[in-house]
């Protein structure tokens, strides 16, 4: 924990996050203003979630954080099939940017997974133990 910089995760999302930047500077994109605004924070929040939940002080906090970064990966690639849809990107560059994505997506799925995300006997014993403390 706390070195986000060396994690070939939170790269990726840089490098996902400086290709999205480059096809909303050009083209008809440009007078897209609300699409672009909300692509580039959807893709900013990707990595800097990653790096706000590797810093955290323990692996649930983490998770947490590593989660909300999975939700933003959603939110861009149904913003890239949108600009997509109404021919800002190529299917080449959605292909390119959806496979990063899926990508980042699978890491921090296993990045989870190795925080103890997830955890099937957490989630059994946070179940036994609603069910059977007293309010």
């Amino acid at each position: 924990m706390g070195n986000f910089k060396n994690l070939r995760v939170w790269q990726d999302a840089m490098t996902l996050t400086e290709e999205d930047y480059k096809i909303t500077n050009s083209g008809n994109f440009q007078r897209d203003f609300g699409l672009i605004d909300q692509l580039r924070r959807a893709v900013v929040s990707i990595g800097s979630n990653i790096a706000e939940g590797d810093e955290r002080d323990s692996n649930r906090q983490s998770v947490h954080f590593f989660q909300i970064s999975k939700g933003s990966i959603a939110e861009v690639i149904t913003q890239l099939n949108i600009t997509h849809r109404l021919g800002y990107i190529d299917a080449d560059k959605l292909y390119e940017l959806e496979n990063l994505s899926e990508k980042i997506r699978a890491s921090l799925k296993n990045l989870i997974k190795a925080r103890g995300g997830n955890n099937p006997v957490k989630i059994i014993s946070w179940l036994f133990l609603s069910l059977f403390l007293p309010l």
